[in-house]
């Protein structure tokens, strides 16, 4: 076969690639196009190439256009369903809402969480802030099912702690038997919404939870 002349497309394309996948798509398409022309015009007649290769090469061009194509369509979708979620979710602000998170908002100087204990026992709860460094450590008498525990936002010296998101472990365990944490929920003030990995989170303070961890608004 003769040799096929080298091609100054391709050089061009790669030193100013598109960002949009699409344009790329259609100048390797185009080169594609100019290759097979000219190899077919400079193609040895007695050994013809195959034309099923051909064929697979021009099929495969296709299905990544689709791909691309339902990409861009998908990613359309999540930014419309995200701003409609917005909307909506603007309803809840101002308003107290219930969360499952391993985090207490703590808001204007309050903060309260919710926890479920097996029975009548005594139920440690301690609050630790970003650093890990455990600030508050109490120990309530629970009684068997949903208890509520109000914090007023001072540490273990009774100062004043700054507002914001403290991590909560809720543990109990009678006498001679092992500690195991219990289920709890926190309660905040809804003060906003965002959008983040394509979800959308509500903010309660500093505190950031997605929407699949609200379990109640209140009216």
């Amino acid at each position: 076969m003769t040799p096929v002349p080298a091609s100054t497309s391709g050089a061009s394309s790669a030193t100013g690639q598109s960002t949009n996948p699409l344009a790329s798509l259609s100048s390797n398409f185009g080169d594609f196009l100019h290759l097979l022309m000219t190899q077919l015009q400079n193609q040895d007649p007695t050994s013809p190439m195959d034309a099923n290769q051909f064929t697979s090469e021009l099929v495969q061009f296709s299905s990544v256009e689709q791909q691309i194509n339902t990409n861009s369509s998908l990613t359309q979708l999540i930014q419309l369903t995200q701003a409609a979620d917005l909307t909506q979710s603007s309803a809840i602000l101002g308003k107290q809402v219930t969360v499952r998170s391993t985090q207490m908002p703590l808001q204007n100087g309050a903060g309260t969480l919710n926890f479920t204990a097996p029975g009548s026992e005594p139920v440690a709860i301690t609050l630790s802030n970003a650093a890990g460094v455990a600030v508050r450590s109490v120990t309530v008498g629970a009684v068997q099912g949903t208890n509520t525990w109000n914090w007023n936002g001072t540490d273990a010296n009774g100062q004043t702690l700054p507002d914001g998101a403290y991590t909560v472990a809720v543990t109990s365990g009678a006498t001679k038997a092992s500690v195991s944490a219990l289920p709890f929920t926190v309660v905040g003030t809804a003060t906003g919404v965002t959008t983040q990995n394509n979800g959308v989170n509500l903010q309660l303070g500093t505190l950031s939870v997605p929407f699949s961890a609200v379990a109640s608004v209140a009216n």
